[in-house]
């Protein structure tokens, strides 16, 4: 009844017609003008003016709707791709599946799409349905249908100030539902990463699934393993820095998709100290998304990872290695798995091994150890690091304390704690570091290093 009523002040027919947008001006969407971007508003008016259509799409409007103001705006035209190069001295046709524009101002990209028109049925596809290839332009309407999410199918004119609604998005906004266009199974056989979104979207928004489109995901969820490494990765990488880090790991389970991408998850999040480590990482993230700062993936796949390296870490010194060539072996053992089902980056995947190898050299506090430690790069990961492990419980919390006062004292302070360390007896338990108050609380520190300039 809700839903009606919605639709009957919005004037949404119960049976609408998919090729006729619902049309809202702007006193009836909202939306605030101010949270445009300038650059957006740059190429669409400039598509309209060489006689095009242009319009911001996708997530964009959806925030918009949401008075959120987007990280990214893209933007939909009839323009072929070849007649938007054109209109911009910055702009580069890129992509295989579908072939996409990137207009670039400064270090602004806007990611330029022309209208998908309904795929021919002889479309390349994979033996289980998905996708290949598909260059087909077409009409709005059939770009709408294309799109994945009814909240996601929407177009806004910044020159007009309208919004074109196709598939019933406004009142699923209203609703906070989230709802597949189409036959879900189809759309998922399509393109499996569908699931992803699903999960990303839910978690970020705080929307419910609609039942007709989650039904069919626990048993579908396999099919993401025909997906391309490096798209699944890129997915991954969105669920984890979309500032809902956790909520996102907690519905991948919940929906039985983090089989295959993350396996060990369920076994960490089992574990007391495994668990703790991995939400304390993971809120510390969070945050740092929420105000605005920079976020490493090194870090947070060396979080998210760990755990499996300890485990194999304790296996290889049980056979008789010592602990540092252990680590290294677990180490490279872990990261090759990882890059087989993730394609981690080479650079993330260096990262991670630089925070993983650093762990046992803050156990060596003697000599001249700890001043050449802290000349390391990557020293303040591998610190914050370090307290997560502390704060989790995984190791005793006077080696943080330790490392924290040596870190922010003065040459004298220095000095002290490592002549203090030296005289500890051989096997005795070291003296408590006087307790430092860290620039941070532990979950901000530990997160201090997921900058992105380190």
């Amino acid at each position: 009844m809700i839903k009606k009523f919605i639709r009957k002040i919005l004037g949404v027919k119960d049976q609408r017609d998919p090729t006729e947008p619902v049309v809202l001006g702007a006193a009836e969407h909202g939306i605030d003008p101010k949270l445009l971007s300038s650059n957006a508003i740059r190429v669409t008016s400039t598509l309209q003016d060489a006689g095009f259509k242009a319009f911001v799409v996708g997530g964009a409007v959806r925030d918009l709707l949401l008075g959120v103001k987007p990280k990214d705006f893209d933007i939909a035209t009839n323009a072929t791709p070849e007649e938007v190069k054109k209109l911009f001295r910055r702009a580069f046709i890129i992509g295989r599946r579908f072939q996409i524009v990137h207009v670039m101002f400064g270090q602004d990209l806007l990611e330029v799409t022309t209208f998908r028109g309904a795929g021919p049925a002889n479309a390349p596809k994979d033996e289980h349905g998905r996708v290949l290839r598909d260059n087909t332009f077409g009409p709005q309407h059939e770009d709408a249908m294309r799109r994945d999410f009814t909240i996601n199918a929407m177009y806004y004119n910044p020159a007009t100030q309208e919004v074109l609604d196709y598939h019933g998005g406004i009142a699923d906004i209203r609703d906070k539902t989230l709802r597949i266009i189409g036959q879900p199974e189809a759309r998922y056989r399509e393109d499996p990463v569908r699931m992803l979104r699903v999960v990303r979207f839910a978690a970020k928004l705080q929307f419910t699934i609609e039942p007709s489109t989650r039904e069919p995901i626990p048993v579908m969820a396999p099919l993401i393993d025909n997906v391309p490494a490096a798209r699944v990765f890129d997915e991954m990488l969105k669920l984890l820095m979309s500032g809902h880090a956790l909520a996102c790991l907690q519905q991948l389970r919940k929906e039985g998709l983090h089989h295959g991408l993350l396996p060990l998850l369920d076994v960490v999040l089992e574990q007391p100290i495994g668990m703790k480590f991995v939400t304390l990482a993971l809120e510390s993230t969070d945050n740092r998304v929420k105000a605005g700062k920079g976020v490493s993936p090194g870090f947070l796949f060396a979080s998210l990872l760990w755990h499996q390296v300890v485990e194999k870490w304790t296996a290889y010194r049980a056979a008789g290695e010592s602990p540092i060539p252990a680590l290294h072996l677990a180490a490279d053992d872990v990261l090759e798995s990882q890059t087989e089902q993730l394609a981690l980056q080479r650079r993330i995947a260096s990262d991670m091994r630089d925070i993983w190898s650093m762990q046992p050299r803050f156990e060596r506090r003697n000599g001249k150890t700890p001043y050449k430690l802290l000349e390391h790069p990557r020293f303040r990961a591998g610190y914050d690091f370090l307290l997560l492990r502390c704060a989790s419980g995984e190791i005793e919390m006077e080696l943080g304390e330790w490392w924290t006062a040596f870190y922010e004292g003065d040459p004298n302070e220095r000095e002290q704690l490592v002549a203090t360390a030296n005289a500890a007896p051989s096997g005795a338990k070291r003296k408590r570091a006087p307790r430092r108050a860290p620039r941070n609380k532990t979950g901000a520190a530990a997160s201090e290093s997921t900058t992105s300039e380190e």
